[in-house]
């Protein structure tokens, strides 16, 4: 799996401006690219290349391991382990052509803004979305995201055995809260790492619009992968209420979430935990359920998704982040 510093990116983006930081404030009809992120092509005839590991021991904070930039490039990292059972060999070291669940998911089961947390989900539904993955009916709106390629080709390679065993291990954890979520008029402006938005180096904001952005708070953090990183999601004002409206309600629009997801929203049998989850996650599955390039079991959604625009898919992921997992 390629991996890519801040730094290095920034290089081969400076005479790529238009095509890596689009300035798109996201109108009803636009393709909503701010939750679907891609990394930037490098310069014609230029491949950037992963930073340079010295061999250096790097850390975190509140974890006593070391690790170098290879490995953290390469591996699953385990900066915690006190803080989750011991991981099943799929979920830690995968096997050819696949890689340990937790490199992507986090030993803790947090996941990250570009893919999803699994901690608490039941064990049916996790295999149930592999099964999903495998047969093609969670193909993505972005064809060109490559980590939603990913996943397509993993779940064709992973047995029914080691599907289950990972899925019972993520069935088995809590899912810990490490997002905030802020209504705002100005988001932060953002470059594409590794298919997650990141803060610029350079700083500065820009008008938010009809987005939600959602970023770790420190990026090297989040570049180490440690699984204690935590994340600001910035949404439109107004889109925490509009959402608690539509979740408890359904505000003459749609189906009530707590119908199905329970009152707390924190699941029903193999209905889904969604409570405290990412929003770029949760927009991007509506978004994908409504675009019908995500289907086999979620025929129900497809109804419940059909009276929502733009703005009411943005403020159920902004309530629901909002809540505690």
């Amino acid at each position: 799996m390629k991996w890519l510093s801040v730094k290095n990116i920034l290089i081969a983006m400076v005479c790529l401006a238009p095509l890596a930081l689009p300035i798109l404030l996201a109108t009803s009809t636009e393709f909503p690219s701010w939750a679907f992120p891609v990394d930037p092509p490098p310069p014609p005839g230029a491949r950037p290349a992963p930073p340079k590991d010295d061999g250096t021991p790097l850390h975190v904070t509140g974890s006593d391991a070391a690790f170098t930039r290879t490995q953290i490039r390469e591996s699953v990292v385990d900066w915690h382990p006190n803080d989750h059972p011991p991981m099943p060999d799929i979920v830690k070291n995968g096997k050819p052509g696949v890689p340990g669940c937790a490199y992507c998911h986090q030993p803790n089961g947090a996941g990250r803004p570009e893919n999803t947390s699994l901690a608490g989900l039941t064990e049916g539904y996790i295999r149930q979305e592999v099964a999903n993955f495998r047969n093609g009916t969670r193909k993505g709106s972005e064809p060109r995201r490559a980590l939603q390629k990913q996943m397509n080709e993993i779940s064709a390679k992973v047995t029914d055995a080691e599907a289950a065993e990972a899925a019972a291990y993520f069935a088995s954890l809590t899912l810990a809260k490490f997002l905030t979520v802020v209504e705002t008029d100005m988001a932060p402006k953002t470059v594409v790492v590794n298919g997650m938005l990141m803060k610029a180096p350079e700083g500065g904001e820009e008008p938010i619009g009809k987005r939600i952005i959602e970023v770790p708070e420190d990026n090297e953090r989040a570049e180490k992968r440690d699984p204690r990183t935590t994340y600001t999601a910035y949404v439109p004002k107004g889109s925490i209420a509009l959402g608690e409206r539509i979740v408890t309600t359904g505000a003459g629009k749609t189906t009530a979430c707590t119908t199905c997801h329970g009152p707390d929203l924190h699941g029903a049998g193999d209905v889904p935990h969604i409570a405290g989850r990412s929003p770029s996650y949760v927009f991007r599955q509506l978004f994908d359920i409504k675009n019908n390039t995500r289907t086999g079991s979620v025929t129900f959604m497809q109804q419940v998704v059909y009276g929502l625009e733009r703005d009411d898919m943005i403020a159920i992921a902004a309530y629901l982040a909002s809540r505690e997992p």
